[in-house]
């Protein structure tokens, strides 16, 4: 495997959903031995900023990154941003947001929980989910196992915390796409197929939610993810070509949050990197 097949454009911290602190994910992708890596938080850039005052001549490139939640009326939409200026007020506008729409669904879920369930976390536990950056299902999920009403984290979500639905308490995929830009990077849809990274997504719909992103000034693809098979990554490819996108490589590693480990984007499994990628490197090293 070349340098350029040892790249993971896709990993998270603890800053949103992952395990490793940011330190812990450096020191994880410096003994994964990757050339180039990415911080994608959720709605959160503190963790690249974290990064980069930590990084050494020795270690990969690094390009800084962040993975926008998004929903409009056709569904949901994870929106990638790389290269841009984590002080940037644009990119920090659209992280408010979703920042607010995370604190705001916690709140609204743990009363679910009461009221549908009787279920009640102790005020240690809600304090902690309060501190936490970015709050989400997994660590809902991870407290509803402590308390023993499942048996691991996906049962829980899929059991109690997806029976609770939301409408507009999302940021709408042109707003993060406008926000990347004006920071300055490059907004890319993350796992095309996946939609919200379990939601597979078949037939036409790909080809025109992917075209309505374009529309907005979406730039590439992750055509390469740990979840992809081999002909999903063939049309992910194809897509890039046909709209001259930029493609990226993620494996969306959470720790020990998800059985993925870094570096697992199937890229390594290619004979010949597709030019949308070299493209992309070649942008955010210039």
């Amino acid at each position: 495997m070349n340098a350029l097949q040892k790249i993971d454009l896709h990993l998270h911290s603890n800053i949103s959903d992952g395990t490793d602190s940011p330190a812990e994910l450096l020191e994880n992708v410096r003994g994964a031995g990757l050339s180039l890596f990415a911080l994608t938080d959720h709605d959160a850039v503190k963790g690249c900023s974290a990064i980069m005052k930590l990084l050494t001549t020795d270690d990969p490139e690094f390009v800084t990154g962040v993975e926008f939640s998004c929903k409009d009326e056709e569904g949901q939409y994870h929106i990638l941003g790389y290269g841009f200026d984590p002080d940037a007020e644009p990119i920090k506008r659209v992280v408010d947001t979703g920042h607010r729409y995370r604190i705001e669904k916690l709140y609204a879920r743990l009363r679910f929980l009461k009221e549908e369930f009787g279920i009640n976390f102790n005020e240690r536990d809600k304090d902690t989910l309060y501190s936490l950056d970015n709050p989400g299902k997994p660590h809902i999920g991870n407290l509803l196992v402590k308390y023993g009403y499942a048996k691991t984290k996906e049962e829980a979500i899929r059991e109690f915390l997806n029976k609770k639905h939301f409408g507009s308490e999302y940021v709408r995929p042109e707003e993060a796409i406008k926000g990347i830009l004006e920071g300055g990077g490059i907004p890319v849809l993350a796992h095309p197929a996946y939609g919200n990274g379990d939601q597979l997504i078949l037939g036409e719909d790909p080809e025109r939610r992917l075209e309505k992103l374009i529309s907005f000034g979406l730039q590439g693809i992750e055509a390469f993810y740990s979840g992809f098979t081999a002909k999903l990554r063939r049309s992910m490819i194809s897509f890039a070509e046909r709209y001259g996108l930029y493609v990226t490589a993620g494996s969306d590693y959470h720790g020990s949050n998800k059985m993925i480990e870094i570096g697992d984007t199937g890229l390594g499994e290619e004979a010949v990197i597709p030019e949308g990628l070299l493209r992309f490197i070649e942008r955010i090293s210039g």
